[in-house]
């Protein structure tokens, strides 16, 4: 049986932004093993995304990316459970990767299609019933539901790939997030960005 010290817990704290004792207890399983205790919280904590919506975020980081050309710039606020997990690298470096995938994407608007105030929503609703008034009756709602849910993908943060791709496995916003509340067991929430664009 492997000695369990303060020292390895902090390492897997560091690594998964796991509790202390959820730490401890997933060494201890392993005996030791660090890469293992790693793959088992993982799983312990994906279990726990879906309860971890209930609980307030009210810490986090608010973190920005300025385009090389100087001309687009993006502030992000990201909302986890404890300063502890606010200051952990990969917390931090999501939060710079959202504002990156913000400054690509300038027909980003909100962070979810929850936010589209009701009126876009019917206005955008009768300009796609007005382009497809020309196919059969029975199918034009299916239609206009595709091109609604195709304009919340260009508009709704959440709702959209990261527009790096190939890193991100083409996952969307949203899959990413509950992957980052996983990794770090708390709940995290993307609470608002504003983009700058030098002429807008």
């Amino acid at each position: 049986m492997a000695d369990i010290t303060a020292a390895m817990v902090k390492d897997l704290r560091q690594k998964t932004g796991a509790g202390m004792m959820d730490c401890k207890n997933a060494l201890a399983e392993v005996d030791g093993d660090l890469d293992k205790a790693v793959e088992l919280l993982r799983v312990k904590l994906g279990k726990k995304v879906g309860k971890l919506a209930d609980r307030e975020a009210a810490e986090g980081t608010v973190q920005s990316y300025i385009h090389a050309n100087g001309k687009v710039g993006v502030l992000v606020e990201l909302n986890c459970n404890t300063d502890f997990v606010a200051r952990n690298d990969d917390f931090v470096g999501f939060a710079r990767e959202i504002a990156m995938h913000v400054a690509a994407s300038p027909t980003t608007k909100y962070v979810s299609s929850d936010d589209i105030p009701q009126e876009d929503k019917d206005r955008e609703s009768r300009v796609f019933e007005q382009q497809v008034a020309d196919k059969p009756e029975n199918i034009r709602p299916k239609i206009v539901e595709g091109m609604l849910k195709k304009w919340y993908s260009e508009v709704a943060l959440l709702e959209q790939k990261h527009v790096n791709e190939d890193k991100h496995e083409s996952k969307t916003i949203d899959q990413l997030r509950k992957d980052m509340s996983g990794k770090t067991g708390e709940n995290v929430v993307i609470k608002r960005f504003s983009r700058f664009a030098v002429g807008e």
